[in-house]
């Protein structure tokens, strides 16, 4: 269950991260580096996300 809850948790600060980068394209100047901190963000919360699955099914958690 927690496994799960984990999961929805990185998922949504995914999309809030994508929300925040749509938001810096449209209001930042071009030498503003905030965009490109949200994307590290956005690809960490990826990688963590994949291996949170992957860690899910291996256990059996997510059958």
């Amino acid at each position: 269950m927690w496994l799960q809850l984990l999961i929805a948790a990185v998922f949504v600060a995914m999309v809030i991260s994508l929300a925040m980068g749509a938001g810096f394209l449209l209001r930042d100047n071009s030498s503003s580096r905030r965009l490109l901190v949200s994307l590290k963000w956005r690809i960490g919360l990826a990688c963590l996300l994949m291996v949170l699955i992957i860690f899910g099914f291996w256990s059996g958690q997510l059958g």
